[in-house]
């Protein structure tokens, strides 16, 4: 009885074991990169616009904390906007805007909610956006 009942906790261990190695989800695969670290590599364009330039000031100044330098995300802060997921067809220019005026409930990635985001005027928006849409034409993403 005694040998049964340790066959039966062996077998159970090991069927536990490879379940938890086969099930991880992505946000526990999220966590295996550095905290921080990017989580896209980009080309950046040779050049950008004077409306990019200043996009560029303003997503260093307000989004780049959680959106990584260059919209490369940041592992454990916020998603990459240079990826598949943020192109035009998908998520429109006003999406960003509404994005950043109201905040925007987590439906694609693991990092939470956005919050709202403060002192940037629709035009400065728009700047942003013409950064982020320079970087994803660069990387191929239309």
């Amino acid at each position: 009885m005694r040998t049964q009942l340790g066959l039966f906790a062996t077998v159970l261990l090991l069927f536990g074991s490879w379940w938890a190695l086969n099930n991880t989800t992505d946000e526990q695969t999220q966590t295996d990169t550095v905290a921080g670290a990017p989580l896209v590599a980009i080309t950046l364009p040779a050049r950008f616009s004077e409306l990019e330039q200043m996009g560029i000031a303003a997503f260093e100044a307000k989004c780049a904390d959680c959106h990584g330098a260059n919209g490369v995300g940041k592992d454990g802060a916020g998603p990459p906007l240079v990826h598949k997921v943020y192109e035009p067809s998908h998520h429109g220019d006003m999406a960003f805007q509404l994005a950043v005026q109201n905040g925007v409930t987590s439906h694609h990635w693991p990092f939470g909610n956005m919050p709202s985001v403060e002192g940037l005027t629709r035009a400065d928006v728009g700047a942003i956006i013409a950064y982020v849409r320079a970087l994803q034409r660069e990387n191929g993403i239309n």
